[in-house]
Protein backbone atom coordinates (compact mmCIF):
# COMPACT_ATOMS: atom_id res chain seq x y z
CA UNK A 1 0.00 0.00 0.00
CA UNK A 2 1.62 3.03 -1.12
CA UNK A 3 -0.25 5.66 0.78
CA UNK A 4 0.34 4.45 4.08
CA UNK A 5 3.07 7.20 5.28
CA UNK A 6 0.50 9.62 4.72
CA UNK A 7 -1.57 8.15 7.83
CA UNK A 8 0.56 8.86 10.43
CA UNK A 9 -0.75 11.23 11.36
CA UNK A 10 -4.31 10.51 12.05
CA UNK A 11 -5.67 9.82 15.71
CA UNK A 12 -2.69 12.30 16.97
CA UNK A 13 -3.64 15.44 18.60
CA UNK A 14 -3.60 18.66 16.93
CA UNK A 15 0.51 20.48 16.66
CA UNK A 16 1.34 21.90 19.99
CA UNK A 17 3.30 24.06 17.60
CA UNK A 18 2.96 26.16 13.99
CA UNK A 19 4.34 28.30 11.63
CA UNK A 20 3.55 31.98 12.21
CA UNK A 21 2.19 32.37 8.21
CA UNK A 22 0.65 28.59 8.63
CA UNK A 23 -1.40 30.02 11.13
CA UNK A 24 -1.90 33.42 9.86
CA UNK A 25 -3.39 31.63 6.82
CA UNK A 26 -5.59 29.05 8.49
CA UNK A 27 -7.18 31.23 10.71
CA UNK A 28 -8.00 33.21 7.68
CA UNK A 29 -6.12 36.61 8.40
CA UNK A 30 -4.83 36.59 4.53
CA UNK A 31 -6.37 34.66 1.61
CA UNK A 32 -2.67 33.05 0.61
CA UNK A 33 0.12 31.35 2.64
CA UNK A 34 2.25 33.37 0.69
CA UNK A 35 0.51 36.91 1.35
CA UNK A 36 1.04 35.62 5.30
CA UNK A 37 4.79 35.06 5.04
CA UNK A 38 5.25 38.65 3.60
CA UNK A 39 3.50 40.25 5.88
CA UNK A 40 5.15 38.31 8.82
CA UNK A 41 8.54 39.36 6.62
CA UNK A 42 7.75 43.15 7.52
CA UNK A 43 8.19 42.28 10.88
CA UNK A 44 4.41 44.10 11.51
CA UNK A 45 3.38 41.24 13.98
CA UNK A 46 4.07 41.60 17.58
CA UNK A 47 4.41 38.59 19.75
CA UNK A 48 3.30 37.99 23.69
CA UNK A 49 4.32 34.78 24.91
CA UNK A 50 3.69 33.84 28.42
CA UNK A 51 7.36 34.26 30.55
CA UNK A 52 9.13 35.93 27.47
CA UNK A 53 9.54 39.69 26.57
CA UNK A 54 7.83 41.14 23.75
CA UNK A 55 9.13 40.62 20.21
CA UNK A 56 8.65 40.84 16.76
CA UNK A 57 7.94 38.40 14.61
CA UNK A 58 10.17 38.29 11.64
CA UNK A 59 10.31 34.96 9.94
CA UNK A 60 7.13 33.11 8.90
CA UNK A 61 8.84 29.96 9.89
CA UNK A 62 8.85 31.21 13.99
CA UNK A 63 6.59 29.22 15.95
CA UNK A 64 3.31 29.91 17.32
CA UNK A 65 1.82 28.23 20.33
CA UNK A 66 -1.40 28.32 22.37
CA UNK A 67 -1.50 31.30 24.55
CA UNK A 68 0.46 33.35 22.22
CA UNK A 69 -0.74 37.00 21.90
CA UNK A 70 -0.24 38.58 18.48
CA UNK A 71 -0.78 42.06 17.91
CA UNK A 72 -1.14 43.20 14.59
CA UNK A 73 -2.73 45.85 12.12
CA UNK A 74 -4.72 44.67 8.52
CA UNK A 75 -7.07 46.24 7.00
CA UNK A 76 -7.26 49.75 8.69
CA UNK A 77 -7.72 48.00 12.23
CA UNK A 78 -5.79 46.76 15.15
CA UNK A 79 -6.40 42.86 15.17
CA UNK A 80 -5.26 41.63 19.42
CA UNK A 81 -5.55 38.12 19.79
CA UNK A 82 -4.70 34.87 21.42
CA UNK A 83 -3.64 31.43 19.53
CA UNK A 84 -5.99 29.13 20.98
CA UNK A 85 -5.11 26.18 18.29
CA UNK A 86 -2.84 25.60 15.66
CA UNK A 87 -5.49 24.02 13.53
CA UNK A 88 -5.08 21.08 11.28
CA UNK A 89 -6.30 22.91 7.66
CA UNK A 90 -7.94 26.12 6.55
CA UNK A 91 -11.35 25.44 6.98
CA UNK A 92 -14.44 27.43 6.51
CA UNK A 93 -14.43 31.06 8.54
CA UNK A 94 -16.38 29.25 11.44
CA UNK A 95 -13.82 26.80 11.92
CA UNK A 96 -11.30 29.31 11.55
CA UNK A 97 -12.76 31.62 14.62
CA UNK A 98 -12.14 28.39 16.72
CA UNK A 99 -8.37 29.58 16.50
CA UNK A 100 -8.46 32.43 18.18
CA UNK A 101 -10.44 34.81 20.75
CA UNK A 102 -10.07 38.57 21.29
CA UNK A 103 -7.88 40.13 23.76
CA UNK A 104 -9.28 43.28 25.11
CA UNK A 105 -7.22 46.12 25.29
Amino acid sequence: MNDAHHDTHHGEHHAEHCRADVWLWRARFFKTRSMAARFVDEGRIRLTRAGSPDSRIDKPSRSLKAGDVLVFAIGGRLVNVRVLDCGERRGPATEARGLYEAVEG
